[in-house]
């Protein structure tokens, strides 16, 4: 549909901007695709690649050995503009092509000399897995029992307070959107960027009031609650109801293959709830996972036609910067609300919000296409649970969530859980994994592509 409209429109230039993992394998068909049309090989259109998975190691060594015509990896979007006259200046042009080509094999064979991590056989992954003693953790020294949520199913958030959400904001990301980067604060003071930040700061503040104010925005989401248990050492089956007899859906995970010292763990998100069998004999543990899927976009394209009406990028830009801050901060409210009260595993909890945003609290919300998950397609078991299109979400074909400042995910309560990042992978996992799932290899292979 891209290049097809491309050539109603006769556009000199194709551009492409990635938000999820899932676009990075989609960049590299676009261009595919590229190659094999006549129109473009021949007129050697230009491919723009940009978005926040995207870099330029990336575009060199899986998006451009696959087009002839030039690509071009654009790290911010007000680079583009430089960059479109480089290609479309016949002074320029020439030039600016040379030097590209001689980056990007400096940065290929850059690429091919490094050394890939150590990677150990999942067999011997799985037997270094996270050591918890189910059977004799608990505070009686029998087995460990999960808390229970207060209740099993789902609950509705609708028209969220925006006032209330506003006070989990970290603003930290904020000005990477205007590439500005630093820690906030502290850049706020910079030398070098500390007068911008500090007007794109003021400019945010303002127009956060007058999307709360004016109630520009709506706030809806939805959580759930359901029994599970691990299985199949990585996996995690999720349970209809507290029968545990009919299985909603099972979470398929991926486990940490690298080499690791001594006492570190090779981990998977499954280590953290509790398995259905131990030494092949049901473990009568009871467990529970959380899921949420919340929304802060609802509304937004009513502002900003009117901004585009106005020519005023500059506003339209800041709303979608201030709606992202505002659907993070919504999964940090939600989150909080779930450990002290839903959940009520936490209810003495009181940490501000630096503690939040430092990630202090019990517990974890991974999310589906973050390194600790990097498989998308759970999102679509995830969105079917909770019944996300009630309060107003969808996914795309290839797992974007509409409206685009919304984020998803699941809860976990177990005292040892923890952020991390799956890494590489090897294909004895990916080989079980298709084995487990069921599903076509190459479906798989184009899906964990970022991880292989």
């Amino acid at each position: 549909e891209i290049l097809a409209r491309a050539k109603a429109e006769g556009a000199d230039i194709v551009g492409l901007s990635g938000l999820i993992t899932p676009s990075l394998e989609e960049m590299a068909y676009v261009a595919k695709e590229m190659e094999r049309d006549e129109y473009f090989r021949s007129r050697r259109t230009p491919l723009l690649i940009g978005g926040a998975t995207t870099s330029r190691v990336h575009t060199a060594v899986k998006v451009a050995p696959n087009y002839s015509g030039p690509v071009v990896y654009v790290p911010d979007a007000s680079r583009s503009v430089p960059v479109v006259q480089s290609l479309m200046s016949p002074e320029q042009r020439g030039g600016f092509l040379a030097n590209l080509a001689a980056d990007y094999e400096r940065v290929r064979a850059q690429h091919a000399s490094k050394k890939g991590p150590e990677l150990v056989p999942l067999a011997q992954a799985r037997a270094n897995r996270a050591k918890f003693d189910w059977l004799h953790a608990g505070a009686d020294g029998g087995p460990y029992r999960p808390p229970k949520p207060k209740f099993t199913g789902r609950r509705e958030f609708r028209n969220f307070d925006l006032a209330e959400i506003a006070a989990f904001i970290d603003w930290g990301p904020f000005f990477q959107t205007w590439d500005l980067h630093g820690a906030y604060p502290a850049l706020l003071n910079d030398e070098v960027v500390g007068e911008s930040a500090r007007r794109v700061f003021s400019d945010g503040k303002s127009m956060l009031k007058r999307i709360i104010d004016g109630r520009w925005l709506t706030a809806n989401g939805v959580a759930a609650f359901l029994p599970a248990n691990t299985v199949n050492d990585d996996d995690i089956e999720v349970y209809t109801d507290e029968t545990r007899t009919q299985v909603a859906f099972t979470w398929r995970n991926l486990r940490q293959q690298t080499a690791k010292r001594d006492g570190v763990d090779n981990k998977c998100l499954a280590d953290f709830i509790a398995p259905k069998l131990i030494d092949g004999k049901p473990s009568g543990i009871a467990d529970w996972i959380g899921m949420f899927a919340v929304t802060a976009g609802l509304g937004i394209e009513k502002k900003l036609d009117e901004f585009a009406k106005l020519l005023d990028d500059y506003s339209s830009i800041m709303l979608k910067a201030i709606a992202d801050r505002l659907a993070e901060a919504f999964a940090e409210c939600l989150h909080a609300r779930v450990r002290r009260d839903l959940w009520g595993y936490a209810p003495d909890e009181a940490l501000g919000n630096d503690e939040l945003i430092a990630e202090k609290y019990r517990g974890i919300r991974p999310a589906p296409g973050y390194p600790a998950c990097p498989e998308h397609t759970v999102k679509r078991a995830l969105f079917d649970a909770l019944r996300a299109e009630d309060v107003g979400m969808a996914l795309t074909e290839h797992f974007a969530m509409m409206p685009a400042s919304s984020v998803s995910g699941f809860y976990f309560s177990h005292p040892t859980s923890t952020y991390f990042s799956v890494g590489r992978i090897g294909e004895d996992q990916l080989r079980d994994y298709v084995a487990r799932a069921g599903r076509d290899e190459e479906e798989l292979r184009r899906a964990l592509a970022p991880v292989l």
